[in-house]
């Protein structure tokens, strides 16, 4: 595991669109796993500012999504469908027919299967881009005594709840459930990078960089057994975990 040490969440932000463009420029069709939430938005936007400039181009990318709550359309504001399209997605000149993020709306079980079915479609992504959970979650993986490794439906905790509820009006209007990839499904992936910032996280990321335990009650230490994973976080967090470079 590589951590990389920033002097601030902007720097993080830089130092893996420079990651993402250097792989797209290598490989042009690459598969990019992606995610939604708070950390990846400014490097969404240094993306977007990148393909603007003509540094990068995305017409032969795809990708494919993390999760999705159950029980919403992609038109609804909170969709993560429409996040990437807010956000990356009609701001690059990526192809949209390339880009997949599961249905929320329909047979939850079926849609599930064919996230599943896009992550294993033409191989192991290039690169799976993550944030983390304060609880340590990872996508929608959720800590509990058991996780799955395959997409699968997952019921989302108080906690998770609690922090998605500044997104809704109100936090009744928040989804109880959410389809996500596997861990397994993430570790798949040729290479994952994981950008966390705040002090939220800070027992989450002291699990995943300092401590040599893998437990299912911090799915992101997971991520240990993976070959190539790369943690983005700033001085802040890298001292509230008391991490050293």
């Amino acid at each position: 595991m590589k951590v990389v040490v920033t002097k601030s969440y902007d720097e993080s932000c830089a130092y893996v669109a420079d990651m993402i463009c250097k792989l797209v420029n290598e490989k042009p069709a690459c598969k990019l796993g992606l995610a939604t939430g708070g950390t990846p938005v400014p490097m969404y936007k240094k993306l977007i500012e990148a393909n603007k400039a003509g540094k990068v181009d995305f017409s032969a990318v795809r990708t494919v999504n993390l999760d999705e709550y159950c029980g919403i359309p992609g038109t609804h504001d909170q969709s993560y469908r429409y996040f990437m399209d807010s956000n990356l997605f009609d701001h690059i000149n990526i192809d949209k027919a390339n880009t997949y993020v599961a249905k929320g709306l329909g047979d939850a079980q079926a849609n599930a299967a064919e996230l599943e079915a896009k992550v294993r479609e033409g191989g192991a992504a290039d690169l799976q881009l993550l944030g983390i959970g304060n609880n340590g979650h990872i996508a929608f993986n959720e800590a509990a005594d058991v996780l799955h490794a395959t997409a699968h439906i997952e019921q989302l905790t108080e906690s998770t709840i609690n922090a998605n509820a500044r997104f809704f009006e109100k936090k009744e209007d928040v989804p109880t459930t959410a389809i996500t990839m596997g861990m397994g499904d993430i570790l798949a992936a040729k290479c994952v990078v994981l950008i966390a910032t705040g002090l939220a996280k800070t027992s989450a990321i002291k699990g995943l960089i300092m401590d040599d335990v893998i437990t299912t009650q911090n799915p992101s230490s997971m991520l240990k057994m993976h070959e190539n994973v790369v943690v983005v976080i700033d001085e802040e967090l890298a001292a509230a975990v008391g991490y050293k470079a």
